[in-house]
């Protein structure tokens, strides 16, 4: 009875031992006497116990964070800057062997390459042409985690944090932006306003009735207000004689 017992603990424990249960995302890497034999899953997994080793790995999309990096860039400006990267592992074996821990130097290689990006340019490229900036980060961290088995989907910087006075230089510099083209749309306002205007003194003066119908015109819009303002009319005809003299000194 006892040697039924101890088969069947026996028999539980080996069991226990030897069979593994991967997830649909899941991968183990199955080392046998130190080196690989395979890479199985998901499903059902024996392992020959105390012989076989067993390494999992999540092929599932891995999110994550890159601490605010301290950053000079080139134009000088000191910079706090961070971002987060997507990616995930496409080769087991790799990102078993070929180093020891991927995650850790991932984040690593992230933080280098944050670093030395960002001050490579300026600051108002990195404001500007963020796209091209995590463009250039993807590259080189999908190039340097080639070789682990590891691709880099995206990346993306979150924030930029810019010194107090800093802000305030750019806050005057977008105050003095807005002015300008105040400015100018004034400008040419008066620029238009101004050849509109000539180009109704040429047909007045082709057409000189039209200068008294505006005289006229310009009586009505006054006495439609409420004053006291007292208008002499003056026929435009007594200036006739005086815009005929004008003219022919002119000429």
């Amino acid at each position: 009875m006892y040697a039924i017992i101890t088969v069947v603990v026996l028999i539980v424990m080996f069991l226990a031992a030897s069979i593994r249960v991967l997830n649909e995302y899941e991968r183990g890497v199955i080392f046998r006497l130190g080196r690989i034999i395979a890479t199985k899953g998901p499903g059902l997994i024996i392992l020959i116990p105390v012989i076989d080793r067993m390494v999992k790995v999540d092929m599932r999309i891995i999110t994550m964070d890159v601490p605010p990096q301290d950053v000079i860039t080139r134009d000088n400006v000191s910079i706090k800057v961070n971002a987060v990267i997507y990616f995930r592992v496409l080769t087991a074996n790799s990102a078993v062997v070929e180093v020891e821990n991927f995650l850790y130097a991932t984040s690593q290689l992230a933080q280098t390459t944050l670093r030395s990006v960002c001050g490579q340019v300026e600051l108002d490229e990195i404001l500007a042409e963020r796209e091209k900036i995590n463009g250039q980060l993807q590259e080189i961290l999908d190039r340097s985690t080639d070789p682990w088995g590891i691709k880099i989907s995206t990346v993306e910087v979150k924030h930029i944090d810019l010194p107090q006075e800093m802000q305030r230089a750019m806050a005057k510099q977008a105050e003095a932006e807005r002015e300008r083209r105040a400015k100018v749309i004034a400008a040419e306002g008066e620029f238009q306003a101004a050849q509109k205007l000539t180009e109704a003194g040429k047909m007045m003066a082709e057409q000189p009735i039209s200068l008294q119908l505006r005289y006229l015109q310009t009586l009505a819009v006054v006495a439609a207000e409420n004053n006291s303002t007292t208008l002499f009319p003056i026929p435009i005809d007594l200036f006739k004689p005086f815009m005929e003299l004008a003219k022919n000194n002119d000429k």
